[in-house]
């Protein structure tokens, strides 16, 4: 016993020194060191970050959402918000995204690669772009710096402000990338090409300054750096150098709407927008839309625009419902919903920069030939169908395109107004937004006038969306002070015009 006693003491002895010496090590080690979570790790290189930010960018603000509002889908199977202009709370959700841009950035000047931060400036720019669009006033200089900073509750920018700093950055964005040359790697959306993004990128500051057209010569931005943009930099040339998000027949890469039960359900197509093709003979409508079921039966042939026709979309949805039931209501064309590669997403296509670009030489931004313009837009558009919508590209091929611009309401020769040209140009861009685009015909429409949107008697167009509930509850003396300086106290809502086209 006595034997056992001692051997046992002896062993605690030794426990004890070997805690104590293990007390002294890990006293000398910082806490930060201890506390680094092996499987979560802090540092890693953009390219790892970048797929997946130009997966969500280029995929958000998309869906059937826009479609609605614009005026290219009626719901029949109850009321969609969005239809009637009924919506409220807008979403913060692009913030979550950029924080992973913000990421992407901080461990680009890790490593010293300037092109991922400039890509990250871009990102954050269409964001920025979209978010003040959507709401007005928004975070800007003070957001996403809770990791390093602690600031959890945001003051807001001034829109004007915005807008500024959005142009700086992608100015920014085109300076750094002009300066390299080397491949992107991780970059899904050009192979890496440094050339292909100065294109997109500078496309993109023609639109934010088109956007802001109804300012040009009231504020303090400069508007004669858009001539400096077409005269300067590089810019698209051809529908293939597109900024698009092409999918594959791959689990989680497939086309969004994929198998997407929503087709199946009361979407239908908008009469007005089948109208609108119908009246310039737009080979897109078989594109976009199937025969109704009364037209099939009868026997007509894909490309009888008779074949087509819409629901009301100022009509109760009951009454479209019950036109629907009787086959005289055209669905979505099936591609959109049972093709899993379909088509691209495009961020802004060459289509879109050519007819930004015509409405320039039109308004006297640029010294150029805005017929010529016009009509590279359109030929690009049909281009792009004929590329992706195979089955279909007999009715958009060039020689269509070209007969297509030739008839009178296509015809840009045969605007003779100012107002005219811009219709035309602003009209091109609404027909070829379908799935597209996302909500640059609605603020198009703001903008210029054009498309005219039908709705019941009474109802508004809304300007923007009402800021979401979170910020009332996690930082409520900012978004309330942005009311105020907006709007006026507590007065946050839909039909408030914002800056940007007051």
């Amino acid at each position: 016993m006595i034997f056992l006693t001692y051997k046992y003491q002896n062993k605690m002895k030794n426990n004890i020194v070997i805690l104590l010496l293990a007390m002294v090590v890990f006293s000398c080690t910082p806490l930060e060191e201890m506390n680094i979570n092996p499987n979560l790790p802090t540092e890693t290189h953009p390219q790892l970050l970048l797929t997946n930010v130009e997966w969500e960018v280029f995929r958000a603000y998309g869906g059937t959402s826009p479609l609605y509002a614009q005026k290219m889908l009626v719901q029949t199977d109850g009321e969609n918000a969005n239809q009637y202009y009924k919506w409220d709370r807008g979403s913060y959700g692009p913030y979550s995204v950029l924080r992973n841009v913000t990421k992407m950035i901080e461990e680009a000047e890790r490593i010293s690669n300037p092109s991922y931060v400039a890509l990250g400036k871009f990102f954050r720019s269409y964001y920025f772009f979209n978010l003040t669009l959507n709401f007005g006033d928004v975070p800007y200089s003070a957001a996403l710096k809770g990791e390093k900073e602690e600031g959890y509750a945001p003051e807001y920018d001034e829109q004007k402000e915005v807008f500024k700093g959005v142009l700086k950055e992608l100015e920014e964005a085109e300076m750094i990338l002009a300066a390299q040359n080397t491949i992107i790697a991780g970059d899904i959306i050009y192979a890496g090409n440094v050339l292909s993004w100065r294109k997109l990128i500078n496309a993109f500051r023609l639109k934010v300054l088109m956007t802001l057209s109804t300012k040009s010569g009231t504020t303090d931005i400069d508007f004669s750096e858009f001539n400096f943009i077409y005269t300067s930099s590089p810019l698209m040339k051809s529908e293939s150098e597109s900024g698009q998000l092409v999918f594959l027949d791959q689990q989680n890469n497939r086309y969004p709407d994929f198998n997407s039960s929503g087709f199946s359900s009361g979407m239908y197509m908008d009469s007005t927008f089948i109208q609108r093709l119908q009246d310039r003979k737009d080979p897109r409508l078989f594109i976009y839309s199937t025969q109704t079921k009364s037209a099939k039966e009868a026997g007509k042939a894909i490309d009888d625009f008779s074949a087509y026709e819409g629901g009301d979309p100022a009509a109760p949805y009951g009454q479209v419902n019950e036109k629907a039931t009787k086959g005289n209501v055209s669905r979505v064309n099936d591609r959109y919903h049972r093709d899993p590669v379909n088509e691209p997403y495009k961020l802004l296509g060459y289509s879109e920069q050519q007819l930004i670009l015509a409405e320039a030489a039109v308004r006297g931004w640029i010294s150029a030939d805005a017929k010529m313009l016009y009509e590279e837009g359109v030929k690009a558009s049909f281009k792009f169908y004929e590329t992706y919508s195979e089955e279909y590209s007999s009715y958009v091929d060039s020689e269509a395109a070209m007969k297509y611009l030739s008839e009178a309401k296509n015809d840009f020769s045969k605007a003779t107004t100012m107002e005219q040209k811009i219709e035309l140009i602003v009209m091109q861009k609404y027909l070829q937004s379908f799935f597209q685009l996302q909500w640059t015909s609605f603020y198009d429409h703001h903008r210029t006038g054009y498309p005219t949107f039908r709705r019941p008697a009474g109802v508004q167009i809304p300007y923007r969306w009402i800021y979401p509930q979170s910020e009332y509850n996690f930082n409520a003396d900012n978004v309330s002070a942005a009311i105020t300086e907006q709007f006026g106290p507590g007065n946050d809502n839909i039909h408030q015009m914002t800056w940007w086209i007051e």
